[in-house]
């Protein structure tokens, strides 16, 4: 899979997992279309995408023993990560540590996670 294939199944993950674990309806920007989602976000997702796609090869197919919030957590350090390098001064929420983000985002992590996984599976 090219890094723009996996960038775009990033996204598609997370708008995935907004609108199912979102309470209510979620903002627009949270389920923006690919095609209209900011250079800066897709970015972002590809090197978030590479990032969990690497942490996976490596551990020689041993990343699959990981519970459910270490395959959230680790896509979420990794957004922070991207947050920092595309903002000088980014939101709290954006940097939010793990127990900071609510729970309809630890969910779409996880999934995430486990969409990356599968590609590569």
């Amino acid at each position: 899979m090219t890094n723009a294939d996996g960038a775009r199944l990033f996204r598609e993950a997370w708008i995935k997992g907004v609108n199912e674990h979102f309470p209510g309806e979620p903002k627009s920007s949270y389920v923006t279309p690919w095609d209209d989602t900011p250079q800066w976000e897709r970015e972002a997702a590809g090197s978030v995408y590479r990032q969990v796609r690497q942490f996976i090869e490596v551990s020689g197919g041993h990343a699959a023993r990981l519970t459910a919030e270490q395959k959230g957590r680790f896509v979420a350090m990794c957004w922070t990560a991207q947050m920092y390098k595309h903002f000088e001064a980014p939101k709290p929420a954006y940097v939010a540590d793990w127990t900071g983000l609510p729970e309809w985002q630890q969910k779409t992590d996880i999934g995430i996670f486990e969409a990356i996984e599968k590609s590569v599976g």
